[in-house]
């Protein structure tokens, strides 16, 4: 391996976190309480995002499951033909986007503001349409990417991956969530067998 590719491996450790360290100052009391509030009491949970930010979506989407909220992702190119059906009044939707421009959430927006869907916003563009269009954003902070060329979804994707696992923190104190209840529907894998050892 050459020297240049060892330390750009060991510098996207630094990179990232770095970032998560960084992210704190950005964190906003207020803003998190209202989305935790907004999922804490949504009776369906939706969802969406493209490229990289869809997949963690996908992510946050199984994590909200693993405490019994109910909830999916929404593929952007599906919203707009049908799938937003899943969602109806005071549902949540969580839209994320780095730059708050992706023009394949915007529809979403629209259909969500008809149904009485509330919406959680989450970017580093605090002045974007997808944040001036929601209930309540949460700042998406980056320093850069991982890569030379700062253009991959590494340390975005991290970032936000981490305020989706603090949301799940805080949603399993909110909601009282017990071990006991993920025992019961995590029965597979290494987790299954630890959390259901008699």
């Amino acid at each position: 391996m050459k020297q240049e590719a060892l330390q750009a491996a060991k510098d996207a450790y630094q990179i990232e976190a770095d970032c998560i360290r960084e992210m704190v100052e950005f964190f906003d009391d207020a803003a998190f309480s209202k989305a935790v509030e907004l999922l804490k009491n949504a009776p369906r949970i939706g969802a969406a995002g493209c490229g990289h930010s869809g997949i963690i979506c996908q992510h946050f989407a199984h994590l909200m499951c693993c405490i019994e909220r109910p909830a999916r992702f929404i593929s952007p190119a599906e919203a707009i033909h049908g799938a937003t059906g899943f969602l109806q009044k005071d549902d949540v939707i969580v839209l994320a986007s780095r730059g708050g421009k992706t023009a394949e959430l915007l529809p979403i927006i629209d259909i969500c503001k008809t149904k009485g869907v509330k919406i959680i916003s989450v970017t580093e563009n605090m002045e974007s349409p997808l944040a001036q269009a929601a209930d309540v954003v949460l700042k998406q902070h980056v320093n850069r990417e991982t890569d030379k060329y700062n253009s991959q979804g590494t340390t975005s994707t991290t970032a936000l991956c981490m305020i989706f696992h603090a949301l799940q923190a805080a949603l399993i104190e909110e909601t009282g969530y017990k071990n006991e209840q993920f025992a019961l529907i995590h029965p597979g894998g290494a987790v299954g067998e630890r959390l259901n050892k008699k």
